[in-house]
């Protein structure tokens, strides 16, 4: 999936606004060859001369940030806060962000490829976001505890164009979002087992991490997890079906399946693309075995499509976990979605006497997450910016084509919209 930065209103008209995000599903037999041949060469580092002007530049021109960093470290576990923050020699420290462009605390001005990650669609700081964000702070403040217009407004517009979504339930985040599924699912249909994809990433709760990254890892990165908070956990490869119907049996027989839990692209944001029956074939056997289909939909959700990748399989989950671009890049982006007779598990309030899955979160659902949720979409929605981001990502996997064969380069290109 790709990001993007505020668009001219041309990108609007009739040549992107019915396209799909996703121009074409890759050949995943030719790309698994090819990542085959990729990892069977020889490891090439990278010469230490060959990076000498790329270090010269931290040198000359970033001192404010190696400054920073320096302080950093003192009270920050190895001086930054993120997962996907780079820091050799040192990391970057942003000033300002706006669209595609980034300009560090000494001026340098940068092309944003990465976009935090993949919670802004539209690119950073996305002005009539911003403004209404801003509206809205000094109306009410950052929270209220209370119900908000644009709580109401935001589900209805993710009900509205989400097929598997029927109501809402807003979370802290993505792995919040993911936990909350994961306790819905047992506790609807009364099974413990979570069968997840191997090397997919759900999130950081004690419960998965496990198998993360790379399939047939099990418990290599818990660390400080006990082995009971994995114990009802477990994984199968990417499209090995057969594997999945094995373990569907095998837990039939000791309590049954609560879910299986899939990244719909293929684990880790499409790293180990899946096929495109494979969610469908997933659905079946989920059906077949009373087990709930959960679409981890925080990488894919509205950057796939408005309707994220169930619509663009034609695959409803029960089960819909969104997080990233649901807030337009604001904080608190997570949610749990699906069937309403499941979702009702999920009801918040003083006083119910509902049986129910406990979920909560003090900001959760806050107004200035909502209101930049709401018209972070509509605008998504309004420009089908995942169309025109998925064309760039094609230019840009074409460009890399063109250069890893000239170069003969160890790589492989490829874009899912």
């Amino acid at each position: 999936m790709s990001n993007i930065a505020a668009m001219p209103a041309r990108h609007a008209d009739t040549d992107i606004k019915d396209a799909p995000a996703v121009s074409a599903w890759p050949d995943v037999d030719d790309l698994y060859r090819r990542f085959g041949e990729l990892v069977s060469q020889p490891i090439r580092p990278i010469r230490r001369d060959a990076m000498s002007s790329v270090m010269r530049y931290f040198d000359e021109r970033c001192a404010g940030s190696k400054a920073l960093s320096e302080q950093a470290k003192a009270c920050i576990p190895g001086g930054v806060q993120h997962n996907l923050a780079f820091n050799h020699p040192f990391p970057l420290a942003i000033a300002k962000a706006h669209g595609a462009h980034m300009e560090d605390v000494d001026g340098n001005r940068y092309i944003d490829f990465l976009q935090a990650g993949g919670p802004t669609l539209l690119g950073s700081n996305h002005a009539e976001v911003r403004r209404k964000v801003v509206e809205t702070l000094e109306a009410c403040g950052p929270v209220t505890g209370l119900l908000h217009e644009y709580e109401v407004k935001l589900a209805e517009l993710v009900c509205r164009v989400m097929p598997g979504v029927d109501m809402l339930r807003l979370l802290g985040s993505g792995t919040e979002a993911v936990m909350g599924a994961v306790r819905l699912a047992r506790a609807y249909t009364n099974h413990k087992w979570i069968i997840k994809i191997g090397g997919a990433y759900h999130g950081w709760s004690d419960q998965l991490v496990y198998g993360m990254r790379l399939p047939s890892t099990g418990r290599l990165e818990a660390i400080g997890i006990p082995r009971g908070a994995t114990g009802n956990t477990q994984e199968c490869h990417p499209n090995d079906l057969d594997a999945l119907r094995r373990k569907l049996v095998w837990n039939r027989l000791r309590g049954g399946t609560a879910a299986v839990l899939v990244e719909p692209f293929g684990p880790e944001s499409g790293t180990r693309p899946v096929q495109h029956d494979y969610n469908r074939q997933v659905r079946e056997l989920c059906t077949e075995f009373g087990a709930l289909l959960i679409f981890d939909e925080v990488v894919t959700g509205f950057r796939a499509g408005m309707g994220g990748a169930q619509a663009y399989f034609g695959v409803k989950p029960d089960l819909t976990v969104l997080g990233k671009c649901l807030a337009g890049g604001y904080p608190m982006a997570g949610a749990n979605g699906g069937k309403r007779e499941i979702m009702m598990m999920l009801v918040g309030g003083i006083g119910t006497t509902a049986r129910r899955a406990f979920v909560g979160g003090t900001l959760s659902a806050n107004p200035l997450s909502c209101v930049a949720g709401y018209y972070a979409l509509l605008e998504a929605e309004r420009t089908n910016a995942a169309a025109v981001a998925g064309r760039a990502g094609d230019r840009l996997r074409q460009g890399l084509d063109e250069i890893i064969a000239r170069r003969s380069l160890p790589y492989v290109a490829y874009n899912m919209g």
